[in-house]
């Protein structure tokens, strides 16, 4: 069990020094990730009627600001979002900037996941196509950036389960060329996971990792149908299985990591404070807690800012960011021999006797 989260911030781990440690993101959604500046040159190349025609007007369109908190305003913000994959050329160069924006913020390791119907659905662009534009562009920039990425398809849990075969088709069919896993993201509070059971078992009998969004919006039950139903290897958020001892235990006993986004879960109104966020409690508890950023445009918030906010907020130490680190890494959904490779990396560039 990991140590108790010091009552004051680590006073070594200022913003730069926080910046500099190497970290991993396993929660991050293209479509929330992408550039104010790239927005607004496709909205002009392409001739988009935009609700604003600068940063700072667009951003309350694409961007928390001064929203109250709530889920629906949240994913409200996709609603301008998705406008933007106007073509090939710009699928790729927005995919391509989502990691070097990772790269920049010291993530050695991501696991990218995206909506293939997303980004096809504007234009008409077939799912195979989007998601070889995507892999083609994320592993480009891994290359170029010295960044390991792996890409998870998201399945909604809004479209029709006849819509969401084909997605999930697309993610069997590439499970070699860099898509590791399957998830499951959406409104939760109004729409089931049941019906996608099918999708999930065969990504299992794959061999492909699972993550489900749930413990969220939701009750701690929708945790315990991800694990048992859906075969989940991790849960997106999942904060609210603390709610319930016998799911909780659940969670412990399976050791599904929980992938945790502090401020996402201030925005959507899952937390009223982030002192009261349950991180520190899971972690004692011995969950496999990992903090990742969920929508950085959406949010404005880095992987780095999300530490801040564990050490200044939650007063997390070192051993502490260490720990969720090391149980991100342990968390991957790569092949063993990769994973004990990252293992060693972080071993070595996050040492225990700091």
């Amino acid at each position: 069990m990991i140590e108790k989260a010091s009552q004051q911030a680590d006073q070594r781990l200022t913003p730069t020094a926080l910046k500099a440690m190497p970290k991993i993101d396993l929660h991050r959604h293209l479509e929330g990730s992408l550039r104010l500046e790239t927005l607004l040159e496709i909205a002009q190349k392409y001739g988009l009627d935009l609700p604003a025609a600068d940063i700072e007007r667009l951003r309350p369109y694409v961007q928390i600001t001064d929203d109250p908190p709530d889920h629906e305003v949240f994913l409200s913000k996709f609603e301008v979002l998705r406008h933007f994959y106007r073509s090939p050329e710009a699928v790729s160069r927005l995919a391509y900037e989502v990691v070097a924006d990772a790269a920049s913020d010291n993530i050695h390791y991501l696991e990218l996941r995206f909506s293939p119907q997303a980004l096809a659905r504007v234009r008409g662009f077939s799912l195979s196509e989007v998601a070889d534009w995507v892999i083609d562009a994320t592993q480009q920039a891994s290359q170029d950036l010295g960044i390991i990425v792996r890409l998870i398809v998201t399945l909604v849990r809004h479209d029709p389960i006849e819509q969401a075969k084909p997605v999930a088709e697309v993610a069997f069919e590439r499970f070699d060329r860099g898509i590791v896993g399957l998830d499951l993201a959406g409104n939760e509070v109004k729409f089931p996971a049941g019906p996608f059971k099918p999708l999930f078992t065969e990504a299992k009998r794959l061999g492909m990792g699972v993550t489900v969004h749930a413990g969220e919006w939701a009750s701690a039950e929708g945790v315990r149908q991800a694990i048992e139903e859906l075969h989940a290897d991790r849960i997106g958020h999942g904060i609210r299985s603390i709610e319930n001892s016998r799911i909780l235990r659940l969670v412990r006993d399976r050791q599904v990591a929980l992938e945790v986004c502090l401020t996402s879960n201030l925005q959507t109104g899952v937390v009223h404070q982030l002192m009261h966020h349950p991180l520190v409690d899971l972690l004692n508890l011995g969950v496999k807690v990992t903090l990742n950023t969920d929508d950085p445009t959406v949010s404005n918030s880095l992987l780095t800012d999300e530490y801040r906010v564990a050490v200044e907020t939650l007063g997390l130490g070192y051993a502490d960011l260490r720990k969720l680190v090391m149980n991100a890494a342990n968390a991957t959904f790569l092949p063993e021999v990769e994973q004990q490779e990252l293992l060693a990396y972080f071993d070595k560039h996050l040492p225990t006797g700091k």
